[in-house]
């Protein structure tokens, strides 16, 4: 997978390209991520990307010319365009599988107080990755791109997404290690059994408990399959849900 960055500031991705999962991916050619100055494309002698927004208002709005004459330059048959903006779709593990599909993947990232909005015109889709403002879009397109280049074959090992939280539409059981006991906090029985359906069981119940918890509006959407809904029905009459 390619990954083209559109940006004001390329140097604030230098630790992030060289660091874990992302670096070591880069590394071996599974993923290809180039950035594209926006402020290259400006036509006066000092480079202006930004003006006075139209009507009034305080800020700088980022103009289109030089914007989508930056896009234009990398955009392809194949290339999918993603604009950071608080006003986008929001930003799920299902997108992230989607778009660890593509084969090219450009990111749009604005700055001060927005883009004009011809250029959303000219993009496949908004995204936004929470309900909160950001200075600019570099680091919601960091988030993007991890979340999409851990899935690409070959990040890391094979099956080890498969039970993270979201990938069924519930958050991840709790997990522990060694020591069993920790100044008297003890790690589950149930996980030191070797009784490998019972601890199968088990997560899954603490999947269930912790997502009605923590997000019960996912909890709320999720679809519960045949083992769950058993799960959930025992948890009923014993009066934990």
């Amino acid at each position: 997978m390619k990954i083209t960055v559109l940006t004001l500031f390329p140097e604030m991705y230098e630790d992030f390209l060289h660091t874990s999962i992302i670096g070591r991916s880069i590394d071996r050619g599974i993923a290809e991520v180039e950035f594209v100055q926006i402020r290259d494309f400006a036509h006066d002698a000092y480079r202006h990307v930004d003006d006075h927004p139209f009507g009034g208002g305080h800020g700088q709005v980022m103009k289109c010319q030089p914007v989508l004459d930056a896009l234009h330059s990398v955009k392809k048959e194949n290339s999918y365009t993603m604009l950071m903006s608080p006003a986008g779709h929001p930003y799920t593990q299902k997108k992230a599988h989607e778009l660890s599909d593509k084969d090219h993947l450009i990111l749009l990232c604005g700055h001060y107080e927005g883009l004009d909005a011809r250029i959303n015109e000219e993009v496949d889709e908004l995204v936004s990755i929470g309900d909160y403002v950001l200075t600019g879009g570099e680091l919601a397109s960091m988030v993007i791109m991890d979340s999409v280049i851990r899935l690409l074959k070959g990040s890391i090992t094979e099956g080890s997404t498969e039970e993270e939280s979201y990938e069924n539409g519930l958050l991840e059981y709790p997990q522990y290690t060694q020591p069993a006991d920790y100044e008297g906090k003890k790690v589950p029985e149930i996980l030191l059994s070797g009784n490998h359906a019972k601890i199968k069981e088990w997560r899954t119940e603490q999947s269930i408990l912790l997502t009605k918890k923590e997000r019960p509006d996912l909890f709320k959407a999720h679809e519960f399959t045949k083992e769950e809904k058993k799960i959930l029905q025992r948890l009923q009459k014993e009066g934990k849900i």
